[in-house]
């Protein structure tokens, strides 16, 4: 079940993960994951606010349930870019899947694959843009672009993913020095596993190397010209990720953008940033339907995609939970992940009439304030109290009863 990489160990699980939410994966990926991989993972920038922020902003707005609907069987089916998916959530890329499980983005990519997912895999992955396209060759899959200072680089890095079928480039513009990752500095985390392109290209650079050194390589300065020039050499669509402003999509889609992803680096960056989901408003009316829209950063329920989708997102990618999910399950874990969020989205579609995708993103939304909207159920372990145990509240065994209560 493990594996060691110069005594690193990495997950070889390939197994369906048994789950209440996403959460829990959390707390249980810590059994087989080093202190500095986790919180690599799960961690943000600085005090950590925009990285807590991400997800309890989304109870910032409400979801109106709708009767009388005439309506059942609701799909998650989608198309995105002319790409048929089976699920509008998308799997966000993140750097060095090699930390989660020993078969790093070949697993996430399989896993993405039995979903029906778009998959986007990262510059600083572990595995080749060739390796990760023959996991599923049928798969739709785009590559995320950290632009680095030598142009010979980015050449290489943009003509080997459209050789390998890639469909898009998502262009990071938020991430041009690394945030002040406390987490990883008090764990000295550096990256354990080869990345595939600075093997290539430098003959092993990556392995060993801290978050704050690999962003030093990349370009500081990243302006409209920039997209021009991905757009040319690849030839592919280019999304530019790391908006948050409607002046920022404008200026984006006048530079040649193909798409925007709202996106605040899961709250790595910037701390202070507002949430993606209070900013996407302002973006999707800037963008007027003139391009597609992906939101990601600190999703973890079916109803924090539905709130995106119907508040502008075309898709709705996540992150850390999947390489949790990588961790504790490989392929089938990260599957798993994307299953749990499809289950719960298809619920508040049930509950909403909504029969499509398209139909949610026409779903009622409202903005209530309330005083305290954070507070976990009263069933997360966190909180739950151990249950009282008497003479009269315990089942007896018996061979006929079949009641599906507990037993302590």
């Amino acid at each position: 079940m493990t594996y060691y990489y110069k005594g690193f160990p990495q997950s070889e699980r390939d197994e369906k993960i048994d789950m209440i939410n996403l959460d829990e994966l959390e707390r249980r990926v810590k059994d087989i994951m080093p202190e500095g991989a986790y919180y690599y993972i799960a961690s943000g920038s600085e005090n950590e606010w925009t990285w807590r922020n991400n997800t309890s902003a989304f109870n910032h707005y409400q979801i109106i349930p709708r009767a009388l609907t005439d309506m059942d069987h609701p799909s998650t089916d989608t198309e995105f870019m002319g790409m048929k998916l089976k699920t509008p959530v998308m799997i966000s890329p993140i750097a060095c899947h090699g930390i989660a499980h020993k078969d790093a983005e070949i697993a996430t990519q399989k896993g993405a694959a039995m979903a029906g997912a778009l998959f986007a895999s990262s510059t600083y992955a572990n595995k080749s843009v060739e390796e990760i396209a023959a996991a599923a060759p049928e798969a739709p899959r785009f590559l995320q672009l950290y632009l680095s200072k030598d142009w010979k680089f980015n050449e290489m890095v943009l003509d080997l993913a459209k050789k390998a079928g890639y469909k898009g480039i998502l262009l990071t513009v938020d991430a041009l020095v690394s945030g002040y990752r406390e987490a990883n500095l008090r764990t000295n985390f550096t990256y354990p596993v080869p990345l595939d392109f600075f093997t290539r290209y430098l003959g092993g650079k990556g392995e060993g190397q801290s978050v704050a050194q690999m962003y030093a390589a990349s370009a500081q300065k990243i302006g409209p010209e920039d997209v021009k020039r991905i757009k040319e050499i690849s030839g592919l669509p280019v999304f530019v990720k790391g908006v948050m402003s409607g002046d920022d999509a404008k200026r984006s889609i006048e530079a040649g953008a193909d798409g925007i992803v709202v996106s605040n680096h899961g709250g790595r960056e910037i701390d202070g940033a507002p949430a993606t989901i209070d900013v996407l408003p302002e973006v999707a009316r800037a963008v007027n339907h003139q391009v597609p829209i992906i939101l990601d950063s600190g999703v973890r329920r079916g109803s924090h995609v539905f709130k995106a989708l119907a508040m502008g997102a075309d898709l709705v990618g996540i992150g850390r939970p999947y390489l949790y999910g990588l961790a504790l399950g490989g392929p089938q874990g990260v599957a798993s992940v994307i299953e749990q969020l499809n289950k719960e989205l298809l619920i508040d579609m049930q509950l909403t009439g909504c029969k499509t995708i398209e139909d949610v993103k026409h779903a009622d939304i409202r903005n209530i304030h309330y005083d305290r909207d954070d507070w976990p159920s009263n069933t997360d372990p966190r909180i739950r109290k151990a249950y009282p145990v008497t003479k009269e509240n315990q089942i007896k065994p018996s061979e006929d009863a079949h009641t599906g209560a507990s037993a302590h």
